[in-house]
């Protein structure tokens, strides 16, 4: 791969994961408004899957059961399963636990990869950067107020959903060799809402079906439908096919700094100056770590 081509495969990381950690934002907009997580979910996924068949070949399935399968798994580790535990874990443990643990999908990935594929090497800039990225991370999620309070089911579940983005992430690694990445991206998109199916049994649909056509609902909802699932999904898919799963994983610690970027922005919500020693640790561990 050419230079060029490559520095425009890690830019193209840093604009995704810059739309993912705004996601949290337009969320927040859309739960004050009446909106339920996982309503919200629903709504962002299936904004997505219909779009996407504008572009996707007219492939219904995999070349045979077992991808079959693994596009499912990859449907629930990148869409319903990981989606849950973080909403669930934020109703019982603390939100910067959440955010804290959840940024640790990176480092876990790395270990997984590594453990998997022995051509993947643990390099010391690999582990120095990755390491000091998560510093930054905790510095950027506590803001300069760190409050120690363990919930072990709550961290528990925020855990899992690290480790559904992990075990994601390397579905992804091991289907992109075979398959369209659009023809991928709709597959996750199906089963995501397909799994997610079965919670309305439990907690049926409880927001008035006219608030969609509120225009600051109806915005957020196509910004995360749109751009944040049905483009960011499919470019990630291509990013992790090219720069690999362990290099791309790494820029998924600069989320909260777009967060934090985006809510004092958008939000009003104060800077402190941890969280900004904090943002230039995250950069800083990013570049370190993506260095061969």
């Amino acid at each position: 791969m050419n230079e060029k081509k490559n520095y425009t495969y890690h830019l193209i990381a840093i604009l995704t994961v810059g739309i993912w950690g705004l996601t949290f934002i337009s969320t927040k907009v859309l739960i004050a408004n009446g909106l339920s997580p996982k309503e919200i979910f629903l709504l962002r996924f299936l904004i997505a899957y219909v779009g996407i068949w504008f572009i996707s070949p007219r492939k219904l399935f995999a070349n045979c059961w077992k991808d079959e399968l693994w596009l499912f798994l990859g449907g629930i580790t990148g869409g319903s399963f990981y989606f849950l535990t973080e909403n669930m874990a934020l109703g019982i443990t603390l939100a910067t636990n959440v955010a804290f643990i959840v940024c640790t999908a990176p480092l876990l990935t790395t270990i997984f990869s590594l453990m998997i594929y022995k051509k993947e090497k643990a390099t010391r800039s690999l582990i120095g950067g990755s390491l000091m990225a998560l510093v930054g991370v905790a510095m950027v999620v506590y803001n300069g107020s760190f409050v120690l309070k363990i919930s072990p089911l709550g961290d528990f579940l925020t855990l899992l959903a690290a480790l559904s983005w992990a075990f994601y992430s390397l579905i992804m690694k091991k289907m992109t060799g075979r398959y369209n990445t659009i023809f991928i991206t709709r597959k996750i998109f199906f089963y995501g809402i397909l799994s997610i199916l079965p919670v309305f049994l439990f907690q049926p649909w409880q927001a008035e079906l006219s608030l969609l056509l509120e225009p600051s609902i109806l915005l957020n909802l196509l910004f995360l439908g749109v751009l944040a699932s049905l483009v960011c999904f499919a470019v990630w898919n291509v990013v992790l096919k090219n720069l690999g799963t362990v290099r791309a994983s790494n820029y998924i610690y600069l989320n909260p700094l777009f967060t934090l970027v985006g809510s004092a922005i958008l939000l009003n919500e104060h800077l402190t100056i941890i969280a900004l020693i904090g943002a230039g640790c995250i950069m800083g561990g990013v570049y370190i770590a993506g260095k061969k």
